[in-house]
């Protein structure tokens, strides 16, 4: 039996109530790897994505500045059958990594794949969507987490008239079951000819939540923001506002070190991967630069900041023992 929930009992889910369990619970110091966290400094960052010659292969990457990155696994993961596009990476409380990724270009379902090391994957089930009507795609699903650690993906579907970001969260422990999606508003088709959005990602800052996606109309990335991830959302900068250019996709969004933010960047026709820096609010941002030795590369992937223990205002460790664990790399 299909499982109905509505937009009231999708927010009440990510407000914490008993149908979602995000994880152990856990304090400050270990908020999943996603979103922004204006408390802890970054101190490693995982970039995950799908190899430019191969898309049915993941390519995982590390960084300490987020701008050289280092391979983990250049060829990390091969689902048995079918794509591994637009891997999105999260780091869970949990203790292990998972992988989000589009399956097919017609698929109705989305890839789940988790890790302990980031170089050994082992495919999970798929996450079906259970929607009415004759699905025609579910793509480009990007990890999501609140900001006390509960988390969701944010998956763009298709019936054929252009996209719609959708929200999912999880329905207990261990990903193995999801609510049906439940589509964020104001984010989709805007009426005859509009293809709506893809690509979206979502980021919190200040209390809001700013979805950064892809107008696949103009091939740029725009922004807007609401006070629930659900919605309703309103576009506060559109067009080449930021100076990206376009087209561009694939778009991921981690806090730097300063206290900055960094937006990475496929510029998919042109072979190039690119960042470009904001240091006030997301609301100017620095001319686009190659990423270092990952143009021609990678695709359409995500970037993770992961955190060490948190610190005291007088910036001495405070106690460790809750905190994410970063591990070296085996090489």
């Amino acid at each position: 039996m299909a499982i109905t929930v509505g937009r009231r009992s999708a927010l009440a889910l990510l407000a914490g109530l008993p149908l979602l369990a995000a994880g152990p619970a856990r304090a400050q110091s270990a908020l999943p790897g996603v979103g922004i966290d204006s408390v802890r400094v970054p101190v490693r960052y995982t970039l995950a994505a799908f190899r430019a010659d191969n898309d049915t292969t993941a390519a995982v990457y590390e960084s300490v500045d987020g701008t050289r990155f280092t391979p983990v696994a250049e060829h990390a993961y091969t689902p048995a059958t079918g794509l591994v596009r637009d891997t999105s990476v999260l780091s869970h409380t949990d203790g292990w990594y998972y992988l989000t990724y589009t399956m097919a270009a017609d698929a109705t379902s989305i890839g789940l794949a988790r890790s302990r090391n980031r170089i050994d994957w082992t495919a999970m089930a798929p996450v079906p969507m259970l929607v009415p009507g004759r699905l025609e795609g579910a793509w480009a699903p990007e990890w999501y987490s609140d900001a006390a650690g509960r988390v969701g993906i944010i998956v763009s579907l298709t019936w054929g008239h252009g996209f719609t970001p959708h929200l999912l969260a999880p329905l207990g422990s261990g990903f193995s079951a999801w609510t049906p999606p439940i589509p964020l508003l104001g984010m989709g088709p805007s009426g005859p000819g509009s293809l709506g959005y893809i690509d979206t990602e979502l980021v919190r800052l200040d209390g809001r939540v700013y979805a950064f996606a892809k107008n696949e109309n103009t091939k740029l990335i725009e922004l807007a923001v609401a006070d629930n991830p659900l919605g309703p959302y309103s576009f506060v900068a559109t067009g080449d506002w930021a100076g990206w250019g376009g087209p561009r996709e694939g778009q991921s969004v981690v806090r730097l070190p300063d206290g900055g933010h960094r937006i990475y960047l496929d510029a998919y026709t042109e072979g190039r991967y690119l960042y470009s820096d904001s240091h006030d609010g997301f609301r100017t941002w620095s001319a686009p630069t190659e990423l270092p030795g990952l143009s021609g590369v990678i695709r359409h992937g995500t970037v993770i900041a992961e955190f060490g223990p948190a610190k005291n205002p007088d910036g001495r460790g405070v106690d460790t023992s809750s905190s994410v664990r970063i591990p070296t790399s085996p090489r």
